[in-house]
């Protein structure tokens, strides 16, 4: 039972939910793209018009103010439509047709038509930062759900009671919709989350956390009779790197910048700078002082994430090479408001002691490292597992001296920011909310934005199959003009000779 009273899910309970998932999963996979799309939409505008109810319980759960609350609301509603969009135009389904040639070489061809299929009933583990956009109807229901894959989520016990009201808005509608029954479940508990995963009726599961809860949770799925795909959004240091031309011309601006974003949901967002690289002798000190100390104390989303932030900033303050550039003394006695804090060090004694100096650390503390030269960058940006963004400040004239720079980064972020910041992270198609372990364990894929339905969907080729037993969009008319690569060719016409 949790402190709100909020029960965990039975073993009774969870078999119920599971069986039902497992029962309706053809039936799911066999819906139209348009039905989906319209059930989608149907859930987008039940939380809207339920938002001020959500957000007073969540406000209750999580201490986050009511405007940040309400924008994920809306942002938690745009995504699904997003979704909707997406599978009326189609492409997710990457269909490739290449049509039987008997004058082949070396041998004859047959009809190959592939296509992506749904995997099956996925488990979503829900975030604590998030209570709406990546928790019960975040992008990881809504993408599943977009595939065809029916979804039981496991909420959060940071936002229980959160959980089971949006839960309820979001089965009442996709039901409502004409979805099928049992599609859609809540569940709550560690021990039902863990059972649930190493369950044989789930095929999938996608997961937003700490690194070491995702690291637990990826090993259990990997250790199963049948390993299934576990996508983990885990830990990310995000470091940003400024040139010495960047501080020259807009020092004061990428100092407050920089606190800013550091600083921003009290620091509890995973795209957080939690390292700024400055050329030796930038003079920024001040400003930044100055910057952090502007920021108020405020209560995190709750006492566990409070303990475990002051405990990590502790040891980094501690450590050798380590001085405080600024501090603001919180206040654990009125419910756990965090004050901010900027450390700095200097690039040997990171590289020196890496293990201690670059934990993530979940909250309002960021670490300023001071470089002698951009070798000194490489190697920085070298001493980096996975992160899944890494942000440049440089000017229009240095952009061959952080080429190299920008080079290693592909290879160790998911996003990377020129002369922006990091937090913010926008819902499109283009977007790649990812990165190398320990960032994610599938670097792969994102879990944000339109691409992120690839992570439930598997491809399916059907060779010289009757048409009459292929998916509507395998027929030689392309009848809802989906984009489709035929014959080698990007089209969306007919099959020649249809």
């Amino acid at each position: 039972m949790t402190a709100t009273g909020v029960p965990d899910t039975g073993s009774a309970t969870l078999e119920a939910v599971l069986a039902g998932l497992a029962a309706s999963s053809p039936a799911l996979a066999d819906t139209g793209r348009s039905d989906r799309a319209a059930a989608l939409r149907a859930v987008a505008d039940a939380l809207d018009a339920a938002t001020d109810e959500l957000v007073d319980v969540a406000v209750r759960e999580t201490w986050l103010p009511v405007p940040r609350l309400a924008g994920e609301v809306a942002r938690t509603s745009g995504q699904l439509r997003m979704f909707a969009d997406g599978l009326v135009e189609g492409s997710f389904l990457d269909v490739v047709i290449d049509p039987a040639d008997a004058a082949a070489t070396p041998v004859p061809r047959p009809d190959l038509r592939r296509m992506q299929v749904p995997l099956g009933p996925v488990l979503v583990f829900a975030a604590s930062n998030f209570p709406f956009a990546f928790s019960v109807a975040g992008g990881d229901t809504a993408s599943a759900l977009a595939a065809s894959c029916p979804v039981v989520v496991k909420a959060h016990p940071g936002h229980p009671e959160t959980s089971v009201r949006t839960a309820e808005v979001v089965r009442a509608a996709w039901e409502g919709a004409g979805m099928p029954a049992a599609t859609f479940a809540l569940i709550t508990g560690e021990q039902a989350g863990v059972e649930a995963l190493r369950d044989p009726r789930i095929t999938a599961a996608g997961f937003t956390g700490s690194l070491h809860g995702g690291a637990t949770l990826y090993r259990i799925a990997a250790a199963r009779d049948v390993p299934i795909p576990f996508y983990a959004e885990m830990g990310s240091l995000n470091p940003t790197f400024v040139t010495p031309g960047a501080v020259r011309a807009r020092g004061a601006e990428i100092a407050a910048g920089f606190v800013t974003s550091f600083t921003l949901g009290v620091g509890q967002f995973c795209t957080k700078p939690g390292l700024l690289f400055l050329p030796r002798g930038h003079g920024l000190d001040d400003a930044l002082a100055r910057g952090v100390g502007g920021v108020a104390p405020a209560r995190m989303l709750h006492e566990r994430i409070r303990s475990g932030h002051d405990a990590v900033r502790a040891e980094l303050a501690a450590l050798p090479g380590m001085r405080v550039v600024a501090a603001v003394d919180g206040d654990p006695g009125d419910g756990g408001r965090a004050g901010a804090t900027l450390l700095a060090t200097d690039l040997a004694t990171l590289l020196a002691d890496r293990e201690r100096v670059l934990p993530e650390c979940f909250g309002p503390t960021s670490v300023l490292v001071e470089y002698a030269g951009m070798d000194e960058v490489l190697a920085a940006a070298r001493a980096f597992g996975g992160n899944l963004t890494a942000t440049v400040h440089a000017e229009d004239d240095e952009v061959e001296l952080v080429r190299p720079l920008v080079r290693e980064l592909r290879d160790r972020a998911g996003r990377i920011v020129w002369n922006g910041w990091p937090t913010g992270v926008a819902v499109s198609w283009a977007m790649h909310h990812g990165g190398p372990w320990p960032a994610t364990s599938a670097p792969l894929h994102t879990s944000v934005g339109m691409t992120a339905i690839r992570r439930f969907l598997r491809p399916v080729t059907y060779q010289d199959v009757p048409a009459a037993l292929l998916d509507e969009a395998l027929q030689d008319r392309n009848v809802a003009q989906i984009p489709r690569r035929l014959d080698g060719r990007l089209s969306s016409e007919d099959l020649a000779g249809a």
